[in-house]
């Protein structure tokens, strides 16, 4: 059972990260929207220069968040200690699991909160998410808003969804199901792209493989895997890799 995390605990398992933000304005006003709502861990992908005096002057009495925050090169680093993403988006987008009941999603979230690091992943200010970062996410959300006016700015979205997320983990019970180990983000890229690397050598994909992938991928986020189920499956595909490489003639001297 996971009765002895407590509250803050689980929050200290949110995440936001930023990919590619353009504006310090923008992130010191999403650091103040942590600090309201007790969330300390922000990462930054690919962010432009920061400007700690211009993060500051929006982000008052943040000094402690600044300090944490974390530079990533790529996002497959920023996301490689979670067990699960939520993106945010929005647009509609068919080919992955989307909605916009937020409050259900925020008490789904309880759950794997206790399970290890939940992120919150947004996109840059004029473009959002880009596919690449729309497959890494496990679900993704858009906040229902008025459809005449539906445009949120950075910080907005990410305080509506810190504040859902906290109010859930507030009321919600604890849960009395075993906190079982799941699979990080970075196990199930290894995964990801030794498949990818498999099947194209197997001719298996025709024409575009990003469809193909991006449905594999959504099963085994539905699966939920363990680290000692990546590695079984991680297994089968390089063992399938040697048997290919050993079918391949080999070039004349």
């Amino acid at each position: 059972m996971v009765s002895h995390l407590t509250q803050e605990t689980l929050l200290d398992n949110l995440v936001v990260v930023l990919q590619r933000p353009q504006d310090a304005r923008n992130i010191g006003a999403v650091m103040r929207a942590m600090k309201n709502m007790g969330i300390s861990d922000l990462r930054l992908v690919q962010a432009e220069p920061l400007e700690p005096a211009a993060i500051l002057r929006v982000a008052h009495h943040c000094e402690d968040l600044l300090a944490r925050v974390t530079l990533h090169d790529t996002l497959d680093d920023a996301l490689a200690d979670a067990i699960y993403v939520v993106g945010t988006a929005a647009l509609i987008h068919k080919a992955r699991p989307q909605t916009d009941a937020i409050r259900p999603v925020a008490a789904q979230l309880t759950t794997q909160l206790q399970q290890g690091k939940v992120v919150l992943l947004f996109g840059q200010e004029d473009d959002g998410l880009d596919n690449a970062a729309l497959d890494r996410c496990h679900l993704i959300v858009t906040l229902p808003t008025n459809a005449d006016y539906p445009a949120l700015n950075l910080a907005q979205s990410v305080l509506l969804l810190l504040y859902e997320v906290r109010m859930a983990v507030l009321t919600e019970a604890p849960s009395d199901i075993p906190a079982l180990p799941v699979a990080p983000q970075a196990d199930l890229e290894r995964l990801f792209q030794a498949s990818t690397t498999t099947l194209d050598a197997l001719g298996f994909f025709k024409g575009n493989q990003a469809p193909t992938m991006r449905k594999l991928r959504q099963m085994v986020y539905k699966a939920t895997l363990s680290p000692a189920d990546v590695g079984l499956l991680l297994a089968i595909v390089r063992r399938v890799q040697r048997l290919i490489q050993a079918s391949e003639p080999t070039a004349p001297n």
